[in-house]
């Protein structure tokens, strides 16, 4: 004999706010469960006569509550599978109830009817206790699962199923993420019954010595000062929009895409510095202009209806996923070079028709050093390179030799030729030793800076102008300057 499950809801508050049927039902069936007898309106059952089971505790075999869900419904699903059972839970069955859902799919699975019978959600009381209109926009969160990514601000936030004050703690530390540690937010309990509670509190407080059970809800006001919610990425975005739009900056507004180029440059250029400089606080000032350039560029794209963020993030989105099947798919990978042998097979495919060059995919507009390490970098992919050093060393000399011959002839521009010539040579040294050619110049420029200004100090210090020293002297400064460490 297959049985079934009857799921009812037992509102929020106390018997009165019970519906007449539900009341009815619970008078009548004998196999009652409760997943919790911490409910206003159980007491009041119980003095009417009513039995029942209930799975309080399962809550303490368990270190999660995803555990404690399972155990529920599955237990459940088996005392239903040989006669019909009444499960009952607080508020409305199908909000914020992860038991009913898992019943359902369990149920549809094992072919045991789960049949759903109402009850009032905890949220009509809680609007009415806050006196807050959900149509101006709310959300309905898991504390038990809270997300820092879920949490939208700008409206009424409700975080539901706060059991106790390590769940309350959780929630505390997630929203610091987002709003400052005294940002006022309320406690409310048993909404809507004759044990309503609502308690303002400052965020710091939240998991502190607070009236916490089953029936706690936080609720956090919209924000209204937006200046908090500059952290966020759609803040930022309506800033550049806001400077790009009819009241915004005249120089935004009269921006282009080829106008900003210069911009993107020195930015990327100024990031890099930093990188170097092992500098985080600089790093968050230049990738935050390197993301202002970004935007500004997406915006002058939505502006002329041609494209927004949203098609950049998608497109970079699905990029990364398509281009990492070993991490979003069934493939295997051994090491960082199967990784990128992958990449760019997958690449070549995207391309679709061959392209009129090998290397047509090393951007025009990249440094010198880079543009040469590329060239050798896509030749060497189709046989075109030395498979040992030696014969690059010997390049090398061979250009070295060139180039000392039009010395001699005090010809410039060939003399111009035959130096890139000896520069390309050295860069296929570096890539055969797997150096970046544009990095190790920039740390040696770097380098001789700190030597040069080390020299600087030297020389004020002595308070003779620099003429005064011969080139020994000041490179007696250099070799002090390299001991230093510099």
């Amino acid at each position: 004999m297959t049985g079934k499950v009857t799921v009812i809801g037992l509102g929020a508050g106390d018997l009165e706010q019970l519906p007449v049927g539900i009341y009815r039902l619970l008078q009548q069936e004998k196999h009652i469960y409760m997943r919790t007898k911490e409910h206003p309106v159980i007491k009041e059952l119980e003095s009417e006569g009513l039995t029942y089971v209930s799975y309080d505790d399962v809550y303490e075999s368990y270190d999660a509550f995803e555990q404690v869900y399972e155990h529920i419904s599955s237990d459940l699903i088996d005392k239903a599978s040989i006669e019909e059972v009444v499960y009952a839970v607080p508020g409305h069955p199908l909000v914020a109830e992860r038991t009913v859902q898992l019943l359902l799919q369990k149920g549809k699975e094992r072919g045991i009817p789960v049949e759903i019978k109402g009850g009032q959600s905890f949220l009509d009381p809680i609007f009415g206790a806050l006196k807050i209109d959900p149509i101006e926009g709310f959300q309905l969160l898991d504390g038990t699962d809270l997300k820092r990514s879920e949490i939208e601000l700008t409206g009424h936030v409700l975080i539901a199923q706060v059991y106790d004050q390590f769940v309350a703690s959780e929630v505390k530390l997630t929203l610091m993420e987002h709003v400052p540690d005294d940002y006022l937010v309320y406690i409310v309990t048993a909404a809507g019954s004759s044990e309503e509670k609502i308690q303002p509190v400052k965020l710091y407080e939240l998991d502190r010595e607070m009236s916490l059970n089953n029936l706690t809800t936080i609720y956090v006001p919209p924000v209204a000062d937006e200046t908090i919610l500059y952290h966020q990425f759609d803040a930022f975005r309506r800033i550049i929009a806001t400077l790009r739009g009819p009241n915004g900056c005249p120089w935004d507004q009269k921006q282009t895409h080829e106008s900003l180029k210069r911009y993107l440059l020195e930015e990327s250029y100024e990031l890099l510095d930093a990188i170097d400089r092992q500098d985080d606080d600089n790093m968050i000032e230049e990738l935050g202009d390197v993301l202002l350039q970004v935007l500004l560029h997406a915006q002058i794209g939505e502006d002329e209806g041609m494209f927004s963020i949203d098609d950049v993030i998608r497109s970079v989105a699905e990029k990364m996923v398509r281009r990492h099947p070993h991490v979003f798919g069934e493939v295997s990978v051994n090491d960082t070079d199967e990784v990128l042998k992958n990449w760019d097979e997958i690449k070549k495919e995207e391309k679709g028709e061959e392209p009129s060059s090998l290397l047509a995919s090393v951007p025009g507009a990249m440094p010198s050093l880079m543009k040469a390490h590329g060239y050798q970098k896509q030749a060497a992919k189709v046989g075109f390179d030395w498979s040992e050093v030696e014969p690059m060393w010997e390049k090398v000399q061979e250009e070295l030799a060139e180039f000392q011959e039009e010395v001699q002839h005090a010809d410039k521009e060939k003399m111009s030729d035959e130096f890139g010539d000896i520069l390309f040579a050295l860069v296929n040294i570096a890539r055969f030793y797997k150096i970046d050619s544009e990095a190790a110049l920039a740390k040696t420029n770097t380098k001789f800076l700190n030597r040069f200004q080390y020299i600087e100090e030297k020389v004020r210090a002595s308070e003779k102008p620099f003429e005064s020293f011969s080139l020994e002297e000041l490179d007696e400064f250099w070799e002090e300057a390299k001991k230093t460490g510099l």
